[in-house]
């Protein structure tokens, strides 16, 4: 059990950032085509706006959150608040964003194999990467309980301590879960997979997403009409192009 265990939490974390960040990298430079969402909504649109609308706000919370409150020293925050504090905060808001998601990845997993339509023009990476974040999701939430036995914030600076020293490269990171329950490992553990079959599903579409944000700070594209003599009007010339 404990060759597993530094195995899962000291080999296997990094095993999977570097199939995330070499597999995005070579999906994008060799396969640009397979590079999108994949959006089913002109089969039906029935239940996509609401369980993408929920699914994206309570997924996009808790990757900010986690990453956040995982990688934050604990000295950084300890003279505002203390760990059991930020813990406390972390159930609340947590919980009401993974139950914002869950439903969300819920209604997108249901109409996904409930339609028949959708699901003659699913991949099996469209289902299997559903079914991860569902697991993912319900893990989540699952913690909660565990979480409110140990409301002094021991295990939560346990576990960020973990993240800090794989990101870091430290050594010990392993041993800090040694008195964590399943529950927790089974959700780092799936966390870390969903990283690892990051580049080969339609979750790329993230990177896309973050890209996007260039374009505030692009500059202008100046349009000219092909008309002999006619000049660009005002407006056009300060438009971006769509």
């Amino acid at each position: 059990m404990n060759a597993l265990q530094n195995f899962v939490f000291g080999i296997y974390p990094y095993i999977c950032l570097s199939v995330f960040l070499l597999g995005s990298l070579l999906r994008f430079d060799r396969d640009q085509y397979t590079w999108k969402s994949d959006s089913s909504q002109l089969l039906r649109t029935g239940q996509l706006r609401w369980g993408s609308n929920l699914f994206h706000v309570g997924i996009l919370f808790l990757f900010f959150g986690h990453s956040f409150g995982m990688l934050t020293p604990h000295f950084l925050y300890e003279p505002f608040i203390t760990a059991g504090a930020k813990q406390l905060v972390a159930m609340v808001s947590g919980g009401l964003f993974g139950l914002l998601g869950f439903i969300g990845v819920s209604l997108l997993l249901h109409r996904r194999l409930g339609d028949e339509r959708i699901r003659i023009n699913s991949k099996p990476s469209d289902i299997m990467l559903l079914v991860l974040l569902w697991l993912q999701f319900a893990l989540g939430l699952a913690t909660i309980p565990l979480s409110a036995q140990h409301l002094d914030g021991g295990m939560m600076l346990n576990l960020a301590d973990w993240a800090q020293r794989i990101v870091t490269f430290r050594s010990g990171a392993p041993e800090l879960l040694a008195d964590a329950g399943w529950v927790f490992k089974a959700h780092m553990f799936l966390g870390m997979s969903i990283f690892l079959v990051f580049p080969f599903t339609r979750l790329v579409h993230v990177w896309s997403g973050f890209a996007t944000l260039a374009y505030v700070v692009r500059p202008y594209q100046l349009v000219r009409s092909r008309r002999v003599g006619m000049t660009p009007t005002e407006p056009l010339s300060q438009r971006k192009s769509t």
